[in-house]
């Protein structure tokens, strides 16, 4: 998607834009971020592949009616 020049001159740009020593809390922020959002997919693709249970208030478990 992006080749290397692309990437060096966002990276100068990150670093003018907010210096080298606020770079690594920067990342570590992107970073939590990526984390929790790959969680929050996780979950979501989880909650949507369970299977739908739908009762029928007609019929009793032990097919009493």
């Amino acid at each position: 998607m992006f080749g290397q020049m692309d990437l060096l001159l966002i990276g100068g740009i990150v670093i003018l834009l907010f210096g080298p020593k606020k770079l690594p809390d920067l990342m570590k922020g992107l970073g939590s971020g990526l984390k929790e959002f790959k969680k929050a997919t996780a979950d979501f693709e989880e909650e949507v592949k369970k299977p739908i249970v739908s009762y029928d208030k007609k019929e009793e478990p032990n097919g009493k009616s």
